[in-house]
């Protein structure tokens, strides 16, 4: 088992390298006579691509999605949607040092560990290059749930580099696209870039903090104990490149909270339940409550750096390595979009499960005239 697939209903598997000819994924269960072309997903992969800024990798890709399969007439058929994203800009020479050398805090030790021969070429396919596949997998994830969720609306935003956080009081979602680090406080962003600048020319990078918002979340997605949507969700965030560790809502600061602090208390709308809080980042007992699910995640600096680090060969003998190539500072900038797309691919798996198991009843509250 390779294990490259995730998902229940709409499963999603990813397949390239990051130096190979091309990457991309095979999307299968998605929903026949959804409205879908090229150009429905090419502005995410646009968000994603590198050389976007002097604060991101300068290999130059266009990432160009093509689909092969799957679509007819601009609808889907029902049948697995094959996607394609050629590599133009592999540059494997720069990686001729470490064919034999493991990169301190790299998967580099562990693939050789288990695998015994691995691509080592940018990583192969350890690289976030392969986030590109789930990127286009939550395209069109994004076009189904624009049908059948059209209230929906998924915002992911950087909330913290390395030591430097955003103040809630000034987060204004609607600058994000105004700045390169998808920072929602616009105050921060000088500081961002003075900070990240310094660490760049000084041959370092640094870690970052990510959350992503779905607002407009049906309440009933998810189910008891063994297919929680938060679990399904952490464990789509975790699987992203370098990210190690996940929160849902108050996430690990709930354990500072009292009983009486974070209960998340309800009264009774004209439209139905209003919550008072969302400590529980909008999903109670592995279902979603109709509140907005919150997710965040902690993502490492990047490990390949221009600094001199220790390690060992393959041989078992020491040596001080350089890692030379293009790559991202803050490897958490470019993340923001695959944490939209793999929210996207849970929350549109999770409506398929439901509707195959209640048809989307749901129960009553409150009497009916």
């Amino acid at each position: 088992m390779s294990l490259n697939t995730f998902g229940h209903l709409f499963r999603v598997t990813t397949w390239g390298e990051s130096h190979g000819p091309a990457l991309g994924c095979t999307v299968d269960g998605c929903p026949p006579g959804v409205a879908l072309s090229e150009a429905d997903l090419q502005p995410w992969l646009d968000a994603r691509k590198p050389g976007t800024s002097k604060f991101t990798t300068q290999r130059k890709e266009p990432d160009e999605v093509r689909i092969l399969s799957g679509v007819f007439e601009g609808k889907t058929t029902g049948t697995p949607i094959q996607l394609m994203i050629e590599n133009t800009d592999q540059r494997s020479k720069d990686y001729g040092d470490i064919a034999q050398s493991f990169r301190p805090g790299h998967a580099d030790i562990t693939y050789h560990q288990k695998y015994a021969h691995r691509d080592y070429r940018g990583g192969g396919r350890s690289s976030a290059r392969e986030t590109a596949a789930r990127v286009a997998a939550g395209g069109v994830a994004r076009a189904v749930l624009a049908q059948v969720l059209p209230g929906l609306r998924i915002t992911g935003y950087m909330v913290q580099m390395g030591t430097k956080g955003i103040d809630r009081s000034r987060v204004d979602l609607g600058t994000l696209g105004d700045n390169p680090f998808w920072c929602p406080d616009p105050l921060a962003v000088p500081e961002w870039a003075a900070y990240l600048d310094d660490l760049r020319l000084n041959h370092n990078s640094v870690g970052a903090v990510i959350e992503v918002i779905a607002e407009g979340v049906p309440a009933g997605l998810g189910a008891p104990i063994y297919g929680k949507i938060d679990s399904d969700l952490a464990s789509a965030m975790m699987s992203i490149n370098a990210v190690k560790a996940v929160e849902i809502g108050d996430g690990m600061a709930a354990a500072m909270l009292t009983g009486v602090e974070n209960a998340d208390e309800i009264r009774m709308g004209p439209n139905g339940p209003e919550f008072l809080s969302n400590h529980a980042g909008g999903i109670l007992g592995g279902i979603s409550s109709g509140q907005p699910v919150v997710v965040r995640f902690a993502v490492k600096p990047t490990s390949s750096i221009l600094t001199p680090r220790q390690t060992i060969n393959a041989r078992g003998e020491e040596v001080d390595l350089i890692t030379k190539g293009r790559h991202d500072p803050c490897v958490g900038i470019r993340a923001v979009p695959v944490a939209e797309a793999m929210m996207a691919c849970v929350l549109l798996d999770h409506w398929l499960l439901d509707r195959g198991q209640t048809g989307g009843a749901r129960g009553v509250i409150g009497l009916k005239n």
